[in-house]
């Protein structure tokens, strides 16, 4: 026969145990904000505060339809059961409980269910918990600061007011509690939640999104502006890709998730040095951005697909699902990550995301051509002087130009003579007559050789991996750059000197391997800095 042995957790422990459940402070506080987005608030003010003694004190208000006596102890029950919309922010019943005690040490919501009611109290403190080891919620009169608080957003109407006491995890110990550092550091606190509340609600807060509706967000007074990572009202966003798959979720029926990818302008192709501050064009910044019912639950990630790389810095993608796809898609307690089916990743990774990075890669790289071409445009002077008085001295052949409009020339050199086709160039700056940097070359080859005002040259492409690798972090050493110039050069004078109709084709094909064997030894090396440090 089966015994059967009833084991409800120890309060105490189990009280202390779930301050561990992994949130960071944005996104425990978020959860609070999720709370006042499902009671329907218009108006939700944050406030992150400090006294003079160093004890902070964390305030979120909002006027939504707030909560009677039963809702507001359900609320407060570790797995409630109430607020049964399944499309609402808040899922498993735990958020307001473990996001705010991962921080603090009391938790208190105080509430008006309806216009003209006495507000109402409700108080988890760890301590009592710990100290009669039950599951003991103290209910009592709020005090006059909270309704004033509470009042502030709601107006005497509906409303509820969370503060968290007892913050015992947000700061480090300082010497001094209430002093200049700890002061600073929840100034960055509060400008770090009014980013992340940027973001995450940005659908809410931009007033001309159609998609969720609007709702005012203040931290400490200040409203909070949407943040749009993927910069739709500029005209050089593009949208490079998009699709609604069908997904199953289970008796045969199935839904819709909807997917874009967005290829962000360039620095230089923003409007002003403000707009492409606030885009954040960081290498972190790239990836997937994942809204769960409007609200983005996973920023900026590739989910393993892929590593994040300069190349890509320009891509974002926006994934968006309703709730009826939670099941499908594992979101977890905290709605800060989702697990794919291996079918649904692979789609992602091997159908819908290749063209989208390829053309991120070509706006990156066309950029990166731009400013390689710019700083070499005087980089490569000491190699012209060098080269210009020993060229006669080296010259394997002579080239005569027979006919200008179609680069028609003719070769005498000790294999004999030969008329082909090559490229006359102009100088790039005065007297810059034997080494020409050019922003690309036919076939992506990195040299070539070519006739500067009659002068044997060699035209080298800065569009091609090894100069914006080897070349560009070396720009400020002169011998360096002096030293590969006359390798390429020398390449392209023993062409000249050796070319033959048996060998043309030979030659040709000799610059295109080798260009693309230093395509793919270059690849892993590090992008360098193209607007600062030592890449000038």
């Amino acid at each position: 026969m089966t015994e059967k042995h009833n084991l409800p957790p120890i309060p105490s422990r189990l009280i202390e145990g779930l301050r561990d459940t992994g949130y960071d402070f944005n996104t425990a506080l978020a959860d609070i904000v999720d709370n006042s987005v499902d009671a329907g608030a218009g108006a939700i003010n944050v406030n992150i505060d400090m006294d003079v003694d160093g004890d902070v004190v964390v305030t979120v208000a909002d006027d939504g339809c707030g909560m009677d006596r039963d809702a507001l102890l359900d609320a407060m029950t570790y797995g409630a059961t109430g607020k049964k919309a399944a499309s609402r922010l808040g899922k498993f019943g735990l958020g307001l409980k473990t996001a705010s005690t991962a921080f603090a040490r009391r938790l208190s919501v105080i509430s008006r269910g309806s216009k003209g009611a006495e507000p109402i109290k409700a108080t988890w403190d760890l301590d009592h918990v710990d100290k009669v080891n039950k599951w003991e919620l103290l209910l009592d009169a709020p005090a006059k600061n909270e309704l004033q608080l509470l009042d502030r957003t709601a107006n005497g109407g509906t409303g509820t007011l969370v503060v968290w006491e007892k913050v015992d995890r947000l700061l480090p110990t300082y010497q001094n509690p209430g002093g200049g550092h700890a002061r600073k550091a929840i100034e960055r606190i509060r400008g770090g939640f009014e980013e992340h509340a940027a973001m995450v609600y940005q659908r809410f807060l931009d007033e001309k999104d159609m998609r969720a509706r609007n709702v005012v967000l203040r931290v400490n007074g200040a409203q909070v502006s949407a943040w749009d990572p993927f910069c739709e009202g500029l005209d050089e966003t593009e949208v490079v890709a998009k699709d609604n798959p069908d997904v199953e979720i289970g008796d045969g029926k199935v839904t819709k998730f909807s997917i874009r990818a967005f290829v962000l302008p360039r620095r230089e192709q923003f409007p002003d040095e403000a707009s492409a501050r606030e885009a954040r064009l960081t290498n972190h910044m790239q990836g997937i951005y994942i809204y769960r019912e409007n609200r983005l639950i996973h920023p900026h990630d590739w989910l393993g697909m892929f590593t994040k790389e300069p190349h890509s810095t320009l891509l974002r993608v926006e994934f968006s699902f309703d709730h009826r796809l939670d099941s499908a898609f594992h979101v977890d307690i905290k709605k800060s990550r989702i697990l794919l089916n291996d079918s649904l990743y692979n789609w992602i990774r091997d159908q819908f995301i290749p063209a989208p990075r390829n053309a991120a890669n070509e706006r990156y790289r066309k950029g990166e051509r731009k400013k390689a071409q710019a700083k070499a445009e005087n980089a490569h002077a000491d190699s012209n002087a060098n080269i210009r008085t020993k060229e006669d001295d080296l010259k394997t052949a002579e080239v005569t130009v027979v006919n200008a409009s179609t680069s028609e020339v003719e070769i005498q050199n000790r294999k004999g003579t030969i008329r082909l086709k090559l490229p006359l160039s102009a100088p790039a700056g005065p007297d810059q007559v034997n080494v020409k940097p050019e922003p690309s070359l036919d076939d992506g080859i990195l040299w070539s050789p070519t006739l500067i005002e009659g002068h044997h040259a060699v035209q080298i492409n800065t569009g091609h991996p090894y100069y914006h690798k080897v070349y560009v972090p070396n720009l400020r050493s002169g011998v360096t750059i002096q030293g590969m110039d006359s390798l390429l050069w020398a390449l392209a004078e023993a062409e000249l000197g050796t070319i033959s109709e048996a060998t043309r084709k030979h030659f040709s094909e000799l610059r295109f391997e080798v260009s693309r064997i230093l395509r793919a030894l270059v690849e892993d090396l590090p992008d360098p800095d193209l607007d600062g440090g030592n890449s000038e």
